[in-house]
């Protein structure tokens, strides 16, 4: 069956709750996961010229990276308790579904357990669902919680 999920998290109370059932499943199967957390990647023509000196980038950047480690160590703490194996990384990107994806097959997952906030209308066209897109261009199987 399943030997190494990737939990990708963004910090939400929805992605809280798909970490704690992916545990769950990880534990009933055996399997290792893997908590991931993509660190959005400023662009170079972005509001940096703008933005007051205390919200420049080396900051934005401390606090992305300070975000990682907080989500990470949640996932990291309740695979501990629960006794299922766990790796934690994070990366930069532009894309966070393009990582999600690079990262599960980067780090050999066989699934991926994931939220999905469910937004539709003009804000799901608009936002658009980092889930679907990771559902639309990846191979490798998605588990989506709602």
């Amino acid at each position: 069956m399943y030997k190494n999920i990737l939990l990708p998290t963004d910090g939400s109370a929805l992605s809280l709750v798909a970490i704690d059932n992916g545990l769950q499943f990880a534990k009933a199967v055996g399997a290792k996961v893997t908590g991931f957390y993509v660190m959005l990647e400023r662009q170079p023509e972005s509001f940096e010229d703008y933005a007051p000196v205390e919200v420049k980038a080396p900051k934005l950047d401390e606090v992305s990276q300070q975000e990682a480690e907080k989500y990470l160590k949640i996932i990291a703490d309740k695979a501990q308790a629960m006794g299922v194996p766990c790796q934690t990384h994070s990366i930069k990107h532009t894309s966070p579904h393009q990582a999600i994806i690079k990262a599960a097959t980067d780090k050999g997952c066989d699934l991926i357990i994931m939220a999905s906030h469910g937004n539709k209308g003009i804000t799901g066209e608009l936002v658009g669902s980092e889930t679907a897109r990771v559902i639309t261009n990846c191979k490798i199987p998605v588990l989506v919680y709602r």
